[in-house]
C-alpha cells in the first residue's frame, strides 16, 4: 500500500472535516451534504467523461484508482542487479544457458527480450520490437490517465453549472427575501464539490500515475539497455556501471552499498 497516497486523501478529509465542525459545529457538516448538488456536479463529470470515451478506455481509466493506492511493485536497483547476473551467467555459460531463467522469469517484458536474445534474434530486431512495446504501455497508460484529467477539468466547470442552477432557483424565488440566504448556500456547494472532485481526488491521481509511468518506461529502459549490452557480450563490469547511470546518486549510493562498488564478476 502507498501510505503517501492513503494518508494524504484521509487527512484531506479529516481537515476538511475539522475546518467545517469548528466553524459551525459538529451539526455544521449537514449544511455542506446536497444530494442534488453532488447528482449534478459528481454525475455530470462522470457523464461528460464517460460519454468522450469508449466503455473500455472509461472502465479501465477508472480501474487505476486501486493501483493509485498500491506502492509500485518494481525497484530499478533489483532489476540492474538481475541483469548484472543475467550478464555473468551469459559471459561465464554462454546465451543459451539463460533460456531455462528465462521462461520462469515474472516479469513477462524482461521474459520476452532475453527470450529473442536467446533465440539469436539480430539486436535491431530485438530492440525494435521492445522500444515498440514500450510505446504501446506508453500509450495505454496516459489513456487510462487521461480520464482523471478529464474527471478534473470537468468536475470545477459541473460545479459552476449546478451553481448557476442554483442562482436561477434562487433568483425566481426573490419575492421571499428569507429563502435567498439558504438558496445561495445550496448553489454554492455545487463549486465546492466541484473543486474537490478535482483537487482532492482526480488531480493527486493522474500526477502521481503520471509520475509510476515514466519511472516504469524509464525501467523498461533499462531492461532493453541491458538485454543489448548482454547480447553484445560486453563486460558485466560495463554492463553495470552503464545501468547504474540510470540511479539518482541516492540510490546509487544503497546500490553500492548493498551490492559493493562492483558486484559483476566479469574479467
Amino acid at each position: 500500500m502507498d501510505l503517501a497516497s492513503v494518508i494524504g486523501y484521509l487527512m484531506c478529509f479529516v481537515l476538511i472535516i475539522i475546518s467545517i465542525m469548528l466553524s459551525a459545529g459538529p451539526t455544521g457538516i449537514k449544511s455542506f451534504i446536497d444530494a442534488p448538488s453532488m447528482l449534478i456536479t459528481i454525475g455530470g463529470s462522470f457523464m461528460v467523461v464517460f460519454a468522450s470515451n469508449t466503455v473500455e478506455s472509461f472502465i479501465a481509466g477508472l480501474k487505476i484508482l486501486p493501483v493509485y493506492m498500491k506502492a509500485p511493485a518494481s525497484d530499478t536497483a533489483s532489476i540492474i542487479k538481475q541483469i548484472v547476473e543475467l550478464s555473468n551467467a551469459a559471459r561465464k555459460e554462454g546465451l543459451l544457458a539463460l533460456e531455462g531463467t528465462a521462461r520462469e522469469m515474472e516479469d513477462k517484458f524482461m521474459q520476452k527480450g532475453l527470450l529473442l536474445v536467446v533465440d539469436g534474434t539480430e539486436p535491431e530486431m530485438v530492440k525494435s520490437v521492445m522500444e515498440a512495446e514500450i510505446d504501446t504501455i506508453d500509450a495505454r497508460h496516459k489513456e487510462r490517465i487521461q480520464v482523471f484529467e478529464d474527471l478534473a477539468a470537468q468536475g470545477p466547470a459541473w460545479g459552476m453549472i449546478g451553481t448557476l442552477i442554483g442562482l436561477i432557483l434562487m433568483l425566481k424565488n426573490m419575492s421571499d427575501p428569507s429563502s435567498i440566504g439558504p438558496s445561495m448556500a445550496v448553489a454554492l456547494i455545487t463549486t465546492m464539490y466541484g473543486s474537490m472532485l478535482a483537487n482532492w481526488i482526480c488531480f493527486p491521481v493522474s500526477t502521481k500515475m503520471k509520475k509510476r509511468n515514466d519511472a516504469e518506461i524509464t525501467l523498461k529502459g533499462i531492461i532493453v539497455e541491458g538485454l543489448m549490452s548482454i547480447q553484445a557480450g560486453e563486460n558485466p563490469r560495463t554492463t553495470e556501471e552503464k545501468l547504474k547511470s540510470f540511479l539518482s546518486p541516492q540510490q546509487r549510493d544503497a546500490y553500492e552499498a548493498e551490492n559493493g562498488s562492483g558486484s559483476a564478476g566479469g574479467e
